[in-house]
């Protein structure tokens, strides 16, 4: 499985990296952005799922691979 923002639809809420920091961070501009490439291990979904569940903008897309 694999996470992203649509930077299009980020306003920069902060929800994403708040819940999971290991998996989002922030642009130069305040924007989230995934770290690495986005590729979710077990431990990693669910916390995933909880950060596109509380994106108010609904900007995280988790793919199945």
């Amino acid at each position: 499985m694999k996470v992203s923002i649509d930077p299009a639809l980020c306003q920069g809420q902060g929800r994403c990296f708040s819940i999971a920091p290991a998996i989002f961070d922030f642009d130069d501009l305040g924007n989230g952005v995934v770290i690495g490439d986005g590729t979710l291990n077990a431990e990693s979904v669910a916390l995933a799922r909880l950060a596109q569940s509380n994106c108010p903008e609904h900007a995280i897309f988790i793919e199945e691979s």
